[in-house]
């Protein structure tokens, strides 16, 4: 009797086994975040051709599935890859190769920087090119002026941007090389004067005097620094980035380097505001591969606060008679929504200042005109009055906001701003309570690209010093759950791109992380010194600590 019992396992056995799909990967051992509607957890994933076929239990998987490999998570936690809704990543890229004036405390550590930085085999060629000061910093905290650098540099042109890429200095041979003489003046940007004769200091549209003169790198190297620029994001768990405001080269550039497989990073474009770049989507069309998406603009409404060129109703409190500038007239950016929304394409505008956040706002009601699901964008939205957020509700319009700006800014702001117009500013929960979304990422390189500042800043509003001990203005602070949903599937669907990223489910793109520790549950003083462990994107690991 034993023989029949026997062969009867073994044919229930193999026909158990024989039923089985076959999958590439199991992950077990772990606590995952599906970030879906639910916000529920599991413990095991199946991936098969790089996206995911199920989460559940390891054994409820290894029932139905036979795995090629596993990986045992060791109890870590998985999340979805990070996406950042709003970054510069191949300026990023370009600013590696960079004098570095982030964190300086004074014009002399940036003068001292720029002299260390200078070719230790004596080379003299070439632009002097940095980013990063920011005069909120320093002991006196107005604008530099450039005598210093032109003692320093009388032959070689030298161009500073500072951190939030809305103003610079240029030593006097730029702005020679720029034909940019005292007396000039432009729409939307400044040449700042002082005792008649020009500071070096360029303002918003100004600037695109000097940087239009600088040469751009080789292919060769914009691929080298590309690379680098995609192996630190991936330290850091992000899997996909939003570049806001690229010109049709570049793209062309980084898509043929993702063709070649030296570029693997996933990379939604907005492309800038220029004519070249709408004629070149009206005659190509929408770009959408697997890992590149090219199907809308960014406008810029007005410049930055920390500048003073961010566009105010009402003059800055420490600078009377000063409001701002548009960096267009409202007629401009009318006429591109006009554009945009004839060629379905997405509008996404930076606005900063609550009299630019007015201006775009009111536009995007005239074409939007009630509730639609054509998603445009406010990028940054930081100053709103009180009386203008109704508009983000009643149009549907998307607050894309970086979160490590509030704590940034948070020092100074109230002296730009005054007391009552910075309640409305940094409005994060106040904005996302409008539609019951809202989409976050860093801006870098102005901020860093670690997505736990980002995580951080949001739901603990403080800086990386744990100032303010109360945090900032914590009626605004996100919670847990919607700083993460903010970074994962908010920011995918800010993109259009929910169906396919941004959460961990059946069917969607295996891009996900594994840290060492749960920041949905850490202690606030633990979550800046959470580590990435691995990164994966496709399913293929392209990160490891």
């Amino acid at each position: 009797m034993r023989t029949p019992l026997l062969f009867l396992v073994f044919a229930i056995l193999t026909a158990s086994c024989q039923s089985k799909k076959t999958a590439d990967l199991l992950i077990y051992n772990a606590t995952i975040y599906t970030v879906d509607s639910q916000f529920s957890k599991a413990e095991a994933m199946a991936i098969q051709d790089g996206k995911i076929l199920a989460t559940g239990t390891k054994a409820e998987l290894t029932n139905t599935y036979s795995f090629k490999d596993s990986l045992n998570a060791e109890g870590k936690y998985i999340y979805p890859g990070f996406i950042d809704a709003h970054a510069h990543f191949a300026g990023y890229a370009q600013s590696l190769t960079e004098i570095n004036l982030f964190n300086t405390s004074s014009w002399d550590s940036i003068i001292e920087r720029v002299v260390q930085h200078q070719s230790p085999t004596g080379d003299t060629s070439g632009w002097i090119v940095g980013r990063g000061w920011d005069q909120n910093d320093w002991p006196v905290k107005a604008f530099p002026t450039n005598e210093r650098l032109n003692a320093r540099f009388p032959d070689r042109p030298v161009y500073l941007v500072r951190i939030d890429g809305h103003a610079a200095i240029a030593n006097n041979k730029a702005l020679e090389l720029a034909g940019i003489k005292a007396g000039d003046t432009i729409s939307g940007g400044e040449f700042v004067i002082q005792n008649g004769r020009l500071t070096g200091v360029l303002v918003d549209n100004a600037m695109d005097r000097v940087a239009a003169r600088i040469p751009f790198p080789t292919d060769q190297e914009f691929e080298k620094s590309l690379q680098l620029a995609q192996q630190n994001c991936f330290a850091t768990g992000l899997t996909t980035i939003h570049d806001c405001g690229l010109n049709y080269e570049l793209v062309e550039k980084i898509q043929f380097f993702q063709e070649k497989g030296s570029l693997k990073m996933r990379l939604f474009v907005l492309l800038s505001d220029a004519k070249k770049n709408y004629d070149y989507l009206t005659k190509r069309g929408s770009i959408k591969t697997d890992r590149l998406k090219v199907s809308g603009f960014k406008l810029y409404g007005d410049g930055a606060l920390g500048s003073r060129g961010a566009c105010l109703l009402k003059d800055y409190s420490d600078k009377p008679g000063w409001k701002g500038f548009l960096l267009s007239d409202a007629a401009h950016f009318d006429s591109m929504a006009a554009l945009i929304i004839k060629n379905k394409w997405q509008m996404c505008t930076h606005a900063i200042g609550d009299s630019g956040n007015r201006v775009v706002l009111n536009i995007y009601a005239k074409y939007l005109n009630g509730k639609n699901d054509l998603r445009w964008r406010i990028e940054h939205a930081q100053v709103v009055n009180e009386s203008d957020f109704h508009y983000f509700k009643d149009h549907s319009i998307l607050p894309s906001v970086q979160p490590t700006h509030a704590t940034s800014d948070m020092h100074w702001a109230g002296d730009r701003l005054g007391n009552d117009r910075l309640k409305g500013a940094y409005a994060y929960q106040q904005l996302l309570q409008q539609n019951g979304w809202i989409s976050l990422g860093t801006d870098f390189p102005v901020e860093d690209i670690s997505p736990f500042k980002t995580f951080y800043a949001a739901v603990i509003r403080k800086d990386e010093k744990g100032f303010p001990a109360g945090g900032f203005q914590m009626e605004n602070a996100l919670t847990r759950e919607q700083a993460l949903r903010g970074m994962t599937i908010w920011a995918a669907r800010s993109a259009f791109e929910e169906l396919e990223k941004g959460s961990l489910e059946a069917g969607k793109l295996a891009d996900f992380i594994v840290l060492d520790q749960d920041i949905m549950t850490a202690p606030e003083q633990a979550l800046l010194k959470t580590k990435v462990i691995k990164t994966f994107l496709n399913g293929e690991m392209v990160y490891k600590n």
